[in-house]
């Protein structure tokens, strides 16, 4: 990953900065119809963000919510997870996580050492999943996180809305986001229809000041505004723009770029 920014504020000269890390590297056993065992490296799976749409060609942004280290233990563990479906039925689905993750400081390899967990319920009729998440923080501090998030996807509307509060000893927060495909207007191949216009508002507010918890030191508030475009092969170019604002300073944030996700097969063999 890498990030470049004006030195000194908004005056000084471009500079960048680099970081690698391994993000996961998991095996999965299914041990039964409703329970799958997980041991390794694997991204933290508190509240949906972080876990299910913080990959680049998956996030509608290319940033982050201002929320987001809250309960995620920085993105990664290394530990046991178990995760499965309590009860299903016609009308609803009752799943959970549960984790406990060690210490390492390893090269590309940290974690943190906790215990937590999510209860998700989700109605396939309406499309629509409710859940809550739990994490302990097992050194240092030893604090409590909590959170709850929604994730709803109307079957007869290309819209896709999501949303999620978090909550710990730093401070609490919210966003939520919609976003619109334009696969009404002719398909979703057709010129128009490969736009999507997106739309997120987030809050921090500060709790207690804590050294290292990378959330904004006085409390923030930002509207988000994006515009996707889906072109072939896998590609997407995106625009965005947000106005955040703080105690301290407001100020204008842009984003450009584009993905490019492409498949290999691991061993080459003849398509059936």
């Amino acid at each position: 990953r890498g990030f470049v920014s004006r030195e000194g504020g908004n005056t000084g000269p471009l500079e960048g900065t680099s970081s690698t890390t391994l993000e996961y590297l998991q095996v999965d056993y299914n041990a039964t119809s409703w329970l799958t065992i997980t041991a390794g490296r694997f991204l933290t799976p508190f509240g949906i963000y972080n876990e299910r749409i913080s990959a680049i060609w998956i996030n509608k942004f290319w940033s982050a919510p201002l929320i987001d280290p809250i309960g995620t233990a920085r993105g990664y563990l290394d530990g046991i997870m178990t995760r499965g479906t309590m009860v299903s039925t016609p009308g609803f689905d009752l799943n959970y996580i549960a984790y406990a993750s060690t210490l390492s400081t390893v090269s590309n390899l940290q974690s943190e050492r906790t215990a937590g967990g999510r209860v998700g319920l989700f109605f396939p009729k309406a499309r629509l999943e409710i859940g809550a998440s739990y994490q302990k923080l097992l050194q240092g501090s030893r604090t409590n996180s909590q959170g709850v998030d929604v994730s709803w996807e109307p079957d007869r509307v290309p819209l896709d809305f999501k949303a999620e509060w978090a909550h710990s000893p730093s401070g609490q927060g919210y966003w939520f986001q919609a976003a619109y495909r334009l696969s009404q207007f002719s398909g979703p191949d057709s010129f128009v229809g490969r736009f999507e216009p997106v739309f997120r508002m987030q809050q921090f507010l500060r709790g207690q000041a804590i050294s290292g918890d990378e959330l904004p030191a006085n409390g923030a508030q930002e509207p988000d505004f994006g515009l996707n475009y889906y072109a072939p092969h896998n590609v997407r170019l995106h625009a965005g723009y947000a106005r955040q604002f703080t105690p301290t300073r407001d100020a204008n944030l842009w984003e450009f770029g584009f993905t490019y996700r492409f498949l290999f097969p691991l061993w080459p063999g003849g398509a059936k």
